[in-house]
C-alpha cells in the first residue's frame, strides 16, 4: 500500500489544512438550532463538513443569565450529530463565568466539542490560564482558538501563536477599532475600510504571519454587512488571496457560501494539483517534469494542500484524489490541528 500523501509531504499539515474555511457564529437559542441543523444538510450536500459551528456564550449569554445559557450549549452540542463539527465561544478570562463556563461546558461536553474560542486574550498568561481550567474540567484535549482583539495582543501575537494549546487566531475588529479611542474611524469596520485603514492592516498581516510562523490557522474577523453579498464576496476573496488567512467567520447563514467560494481553489487549480500529485505518486515522490517545469516535494506540499482546500469547500476531486480524503476523520490535538491519516 502506497503511503498516504499527509506521511510523505512532511509539513503539509501546517496552516489551515485540516480546520473548515468557515466558523460560524450564533448565540440565540433557535439561531444554534438552524445553524447545526444547516451544518448537517451542507455537509450532506457537500459530502464533508465545510463549515463549524460555534456556539457563543460571550455575546449569546443574557447577563444574569450565564449558567442557564452555558447549560443549553451543553444540551446542543451533545444532541449534534455524530459528524458535527461544534466549538464554544466562552467568557474572558478575567469575567466572573469563565470558570463556570469551562466547568460546565468542557466537562460535560468536552468529548464532544472540537474547540473553545477564547475571547479578549491579551497575553500568554490567558492561554496558560484557559489550558489549566480545561485541565481541571478534564478536557485537557481540547484545542484552543483565541481571539485577538487589542493593539498589545497584536504585539503578542507571535508568543501566543507559539503556545502548543493554541490552534488558531482570530481577528477581532470591531474591538480593536474600539480599543483605539477614536484614532481609527468607524468605517474601518466596514467591508471595505477594514482592508485600507492601516493599522487594521498591519493587524491582519501580523496575526496572519504570526500563525502561518508556528503552522496554526488564522481566522478572519467578520463582515457585518451580510445582506450584501457582493461585499462578503469581496472582503472574503481578498482576505484569503491578499491577507494570507485560511479560515473566517460568518455572522449570518447568507455568508457562509460566499466564504466557501472564496477560499476554494478554482477548478482549473484543482486538476492541475491534482495530476501533478498523481504523477508524483507514480514517481514514488521523487521530482518530476510537469508542464516543462520541475516539481519536488517543496511544491507537492503546495499543490497538495490545494487539494485538502477543495476537499473542505466541498469542490469535486477525480476518483483518485477523493480516496485519500474517505477514511479521513477529525481528531483533537493541541498543537497540530490535522486529521487521522487512514
Amino acid at each position: 500500500m502506497r503511503p498516504h500523501p499527509r506521511q510523505v509531504l512532511l509539513g503539509a499539515q501546517a496552516g489551515s489544512g485540516f480546520l473548515p474555511v468557515c466558523d460560524h457564529y450564533s448565540g440565540v437559542e433557535a439561531r444554534m438550532r438552524k445553524s447545526l441543523q444547516l451544518q448537517a444538510e451542507m455537509t450532506e450536500e457537500f459530502g464533508a463538513c465545510v463549515f463549524d459551528v460555534t456556539l457563543d456564550c460571550e455575546d449569546g449569554a443574557p447577563v444574569g443569565g450565564e449558567p442557564e445559557h452555558a447549560a443549553l450549549v451543553v444540551a446542543l452540542a451533545l444532541a449534534a450529530a455524530d459528524n458535527a463539527r461544534v466549538g464554544v465561544r466562552v467568557h474572558p478570562v478575567d469575567h466572573p463565568s469563565f470558570e463556570a463556563d469551562i466547568a460546565t461546558i468542557a466537562g460535560q461536553a468536552g468529548h464532544r466539542l472540537t474547540h473553545i474560542m477564547l475571547p479578549k486574550v491579551e497575553s500568554v498568561r490567558d492561554v496558560i490560564q484557559a489550558e489549566k481550567a480545561l485541565q481541571r474540567a478534564s478536557a485537557g484535549h481540547l484545542p484552543l482558538q483565541v481571539l485577538i482583539e487589542s493593539p498589545a495582543a497584536v504585539h503578542r501575537a507571535f508568543e501566543i501563536a507559539a503556545q502548543p494549546r493554541v490552534q488558531s487566531l482570530s481577528f477581532g475588529l470591531m474591538d480593536f477599532v474600539s480599543a483605539h479611542g477614536g484614532a481609527i474611524p468607524s468605517d474601518a469596520m466596514g467591508a471595505k475600510g477594514q482592508f485600507v485603514h492601516p493599522l487594521v492592516v498591519r493587524a491582519k498581516l501580523e496575526i496572519a504571519s504570526a500563525c502561518h510562523a508556528h503552522g496554526k490557522v488564522p481566522s478572519h474577523c467578520v463582515v457585518t454587512e451580510f445582506n450584501d453579498t457582493a461585499a462578503m464576496q469581496a472582503a472574503a476573496t481578498r482576505a484569503a488571496r491578499e491577507f494570507g488567512f485560511t479560515r473566517m467567520w460568518s455572522i449570518h447563514p447568507n455568508q457562509i457560501r460566499p466564504i466557501l467560494a472564496a477560499f476554494a481553489p478554482a477548478e482549473a487549480e484543482i486538476e492541475a494539483a491534482s495530476s501533478i500529485i498523481a504523477a508524483a505518486v507514480e514517481a514514488n515522490w521523487a521530482p518530476i517534469s510537469f508542464g516543462a517545469q520541475l516539481h519536488d516535494r517543496a511544491s507537492y506540499r503546495y499543490f497538495w494542500q490545494v487539494l485538502e482546500r477543495a476537499h473542505q469547500t466541498g469542490r469535486a476531486l477525480p476518483p483518485e484524489m477523493q480516496s485519500y480524503f474517505q477514511a479521513v476523520r477529525p481528531v483533537s490535538s493541541p498543537s497540530t490541528p490535522t486529521t487521522s491519516i487512514p
